[in-house]
């Protein structure tokens, strides 16, 4: 089993997180909406799998590069 670390490909809040920690998602689900400037944008699964974890809150502030998400495939 392999284990996909999801970062946020912008900076900015986490809007809304949309899975929990088990739920099993596919290629491209929408994970969680980050807000920047007003604009909201989607976080999306890389890959199928499982959520192993979910590293920031909603409200939280991430970094480019800050991992989000974690799967197992």
């Amino acid at each position: 089993m392999s284990r996909i670390e999801v970062p946020s490909e912008i900076s900015g809040a986490v809007w809304k997180i949309l899975v929990a920690t088990g739920d099993t998602v596919a290629e491209g689900d929408i994970l969680m909406i980050l807000e920047s400037m007003k604009m909201e944008i989607p976080l999306m699964a890389p890959e199928g799998g499982v959520i192993e974890d979910i590293r920031v809150a909603e409200g939280e502030n991430l970094k480019e590069g800050d991992i989000a998400v974690v799967l197992s495939a």
